[in-house]
């Protein structure tokens, strides 16, 4: 099967700076990434390239078998359609209610049946969780969790086969990044899509993720299952998944498990 992903390569450089030191990485259809990392080491960078707002120094990138190199507008458009963004804040349009911004992507592309619109919208809704009375509200009601909701809505409006996520669960309070993640879990199992994702947290990498990308040093420190990352020997892994909480989180589970 083709690979939603394959990075073959990339070195990407801002002036001096070398921020990508020849990564290759290869993420099957149906799989959940989690890609961490140290602040500034490239990750959200990665994502910008798989979306094509940053172009590589060097290198190719592949999405669902296509070169993103001299892409045409007929494939832009279809990569649009068949890739979801859901950036860190959500970054909803404040003018906008909620319906309109789940709705923005279907005007977007030309679509103007607004009674299929508007059918189309009520069942995202229902599919993350929220009321159809919450469509009228604007982003400056909406809690946290909610606008994580919204956004998540609006990424999946198009039915998307790929999720490419920025800390999906940054500013939430833990309940509402739990129930984030159980959401994520039953879309991915009912939908199968793929997942690019880029976090921090701790409990998605154990809970959601199939796959884990270790950045460090410019380079794709380790690729593999969460067992295979851990046993990986580097100062950055012992600092990120053998501090005390992470020790909590993952190795009291192995204890348990064991």
């Amino acid at each position: 099967m083709t690979p939603a992903i394959q990075f073959e390569h990339i070195w990407t450089r801002f002036g001096d700076k070398v921020v990508h030191r020849d990564i290759n990485l290869s993420l099957a259809q149906g799989e959940i990434l989690g890609v961490v990392g140290s602040s500034g080491c490239g990750k959200t960078t990665l994502l910008r390239e798989i979306i094509g707002l940053q172009i590589p120094t060097e290198g190719e990138v592949f999405v669902m078998g296509k070169s993103l190199k001299n892409v045409t507008a007929e494939h832009s458009q279809h990569l649009r359609h068949n890739c979801g963004v859901l950036f860190q804040k959500g970054a909803l349009f404040s003018v906008l209610n909620v319906f309109d911004n789940i709705a923005f992507p279907l005007r977007e592309i030309g679509f103007h049946d607004e009674e299929m619109i508007k059918r189309i919208v009520f069942m995202k809704l229902a599919m993350v969780g929220l009321a159809d009375s919450d469509a009228w509200l604007k982003p400056a009601d909406l809690s946290g969790g909610m606008i994580k909701r919204v956004a998540l809505a609006r990424t999946m409006v198009l039915e998307p086969s790929l999720l490419l996520l920025d800390e999906p669960t940054s500013g939430l309070d833990p309940i509402s990044s739990e129930d984030f993640v159980s959401l994520l879990s039953e879309l991915h199992h009912a939908l199968n899509f793929t997942v690019f994702m880029v976090t921090h947290d701790l409990d998605i990498l154990r809970d959601l993720c199939t796959k884990i990308a270790v950045l460090a040093d410019s380079q794709l420190l380790v690729y593999g299952t969460l067992a295979e990352v851990l046993s990986c020997n580097h100062p950055f892994i012992d600092k990120f998944f053998y501090n005390k909480r992470a020790q909590r989180v993952f190795h009291s589970q192995e204890a348990a498990h064991g």
